[in-house]
């Protein structure tokens, strides 16, 4: 994972992102009982899979390599939008 931090040359984001992800995870399960939280958690783990395609298009991956972080990008905006 770390050379592909820097292949994304964001190698000191490495453990925010980290953190990030699991934050968000843990935030979608507490969202089961508590909504308003995991519609929150959904709406950030999207926002870092927005910027994760950018920077995906930035690099000049394939649209193949750049699927998995749209796929997320969508599902994330989804459970968002349909958490209300």
């Amino acid at each position: 994972m770390q050379q592909e931090y820097a292949r994304y040359k964001l190698p000191q984001f490495r453990k925010l992102v980290g953190t990030l992800q699991l934050l968000g995870a843990a935030g979608l399960l507490v969202g089961f009982k508590v909504h308003w939280l995991g519609q929150a958690a959904a709406g950030g783990l999207a926002l870092l899979m927005l910027l994760a395609v950018g920077v995906r298009i930035k690099i000049k991956d394939s649209p193949l390599q750049t699927l998995p972080a749209f796929a997320y990008l969508m599902l994330n905006a989804y459970l968002c939008g349909a958490a209300y």
